[in-house]
């Protein structure tokens, strides 16, 4: 328990340290949500790695998954470096850098509001933001305050208003410089941590290396030593809303926002998927022998449980420490970017852009950091609502936000002919599909959110949205040329 604490102790330390120096860097608004729009390729690529992957991860979709999937599951994370990571930079990361700086966007609703010249859509978008990613916020603290409970005894709720205060801290002193200095030094924690626990899991007696791991997986149900699994459908969905999911959402694309230059895309496009390859696969092929580990047996027939106890299980107390300060690491970095862009579109996008849009920087950066502060307090009460699994929380939010958002964005970016019906259509279709599916879901299991496969709507809302704003948009009135030249015609104004 000392070493736990005092390596605990080490890191707040530090964390809190990176917020005090970066906030002499901090001199406008600009500096303290986009950090001057001059990060590096390695800040950059960790700081969208470490945004990805927080405990939601580690606690609640490894150890769900990895249960319910077996080995299968580490598709989820070789998914998530592909789709989410690869892809994502490839098609998105250079034209949302020239394209933001063209419009002088710097949220995603001021995005939306310059792309298809509607103020509705900037208002829309702004609510629909602040109020989802706060169930995905939610969800970080409570596998942050499983792992807690697990490793140290303490009540969970505290341990939530504990990790609930320092994000606060850090956070309002810095802003996003702070962010992406202790991302860097986050990610470094999050690679040994992660390598260091798939060796530990692995060579337990009760794996025994991995093909008698594999051979005990198999021997509990056929299937779950297999490649894809009992249930492949289901282990897609999975794969399409952790992954394709980030393209839809504000806190994963305002990394490129801030990216320095197209050089800085190119090296960061490679060091952010490998990151991803070696901490999303680590972490769902660890979760992938929670049965064997377990005997099959769920801890308090609770699945946000399986994850912490394996770790207390198989780590010696010196590596459980380093765990411990890998999920809070990868927590504290999502954490701080989903409260970073949530108080913006407050900020600047309802503040600045409608009620007071001559306030000053100064006052819209006090007022930024009062909202970074209102978000966290709302996330820390809907996270002590004992109810929702992690999972549930996370895909509620992931289905909604990126649902609603993915085509009208990916699809701006990219063509021409997206229009505005077709754009409204599109944030129609993804809130619709979620509501719907959980409509039908919900009675079918006594109005319990944590029974139904939220992945699964999740995914359908994305993909729904994906095909009828093309369609909607060939059939609606186009946009003007002066208006696609205002837009697209970015070569020029970036050389």
């Amino acid at each position: 328990m000392t070493v736990k604490i005092a390596i605990l102790a080490l890191f707040i330390l530090v964390t809190v340290g990176v917020g005090i120096y970066s906030r002499r860097r901090v001199h406008n608004i600009n500096d303290f949500f986009l950090g001057g729009r001059n990060m590096g390729p390695w800040i950059t690529a960790f700081a969208y790695g470490t945004s990805y992957f927080s405990a939601v991860v580690f606690v609640g979709y490894a150890g769900k998954f990895g249960w319910g999937f077996g080995l299968s599951a580490t598709w989820i994370g070789i998914g998530n470096a592909v789709i989410g990571c690869l892809l994502a930079w490839l098609l998105m990361a250079k034209k949302t850098r020239i394209m933001t700086h063209k419009l002088n966007a710097s949220t995603m609703p001021e995005f939306f509001a310059a792309r298809y010249d509607s103020v509705g859509m900037k208002i829309v978008s702004a609510v629909v933001i602040f109020v989802f990613l706060v169930p995905y916020t939610a969800s970080i603290y409570k596998g942050l305050g499983y792992m807690f409970e697990s490793a140290f005894g303490l009540p969970m709720n505290t341990i939530i208003l504990i990790m609930t205060a320092l994000t606060g801290l850090y956070l309002i002193l810095g802003g996003y410089v702070a962010t992406a200095l202790n991302d860097l030094i986050q990610g470094i924690i999050m690679i040994g941590g992660s390598i260091m626990m798939v060796v530990y899991i692995l060579t337990h007696p009760d794996v025994g290396g991995l093909s008698q791991g594999i051979a005990r997986l198999s021997s509990i149900e056929s299937s779950l030593g297999s490649a894809f699994g009992p249930a492949p459908l289901n282990l897609g969905a999975v794969v399409l809303l952790t992954s394709l999911g980030t393209w839809g959402l504000p806190q994963m694309l305002h990394k490129f926002y801030a990216v320095k230059d197209e050089r800085a895309i190119k090296r960061g496009t490679l060091i952010s998927t490998l990151f991803a390859l070696v901490i999303g696969g680590s972490a769902y092929f660890a979760g992938s022998f929670g049965r064997v580990m377990l005997d099959n047996q769920m801890p308090n027939n609770n699945v946000d449980m399986i994850v912490p106890v394996m770790l207390e299980k198989a780590l010696p107390d010196v590596l459980m420490s380093v765990i411990i300060v890998l999920m809070l690491s990868a927590s504290m970095s999502t954490l701080s970017s989903l409260v970073l862009v949530s108080s913006s579109v407050i900020s600047i996008d309802l503040v600045k852009g409608f009620i007071k849009p001559k306030i000053d920087d100064r006052k819209n950066m006090l007022l930024m950091r009062f909202f970074c502060l209102i978000f966290v307090v709302m996330s820390y009460f809907m996270a002590i609502w004992q109810n929702p699994t992690i999972v549930a929380l996370m895909a509620l939010s992931w289905g909604v936000i990126s649902g609603m958002f993915i085509a009208p964005y990916l699809y701006g970016l990219l063509w021409k002919g997206t229009t505005r019906i077709g754009a409204w259509s599109g944030f129609f279709t993804g809130f619709a599909a979620m509501a719907i599916g959980l409509a039908v879901e919900l009675p079918k299991v006594g109005f319990d959110i944590g029974k139904v496969f939220m992945p699964g709507i999740g995914a359908i809302s994305m993909l729904a949205s994906l095909v009828v704003v093309p369609v909607v948009s060939l059939v609606t009135k186009k946009y003007s040329k002066a208006h696609i030249s205002k837009v697209f015609d970015t070569e020029r104004t970036a050389a």
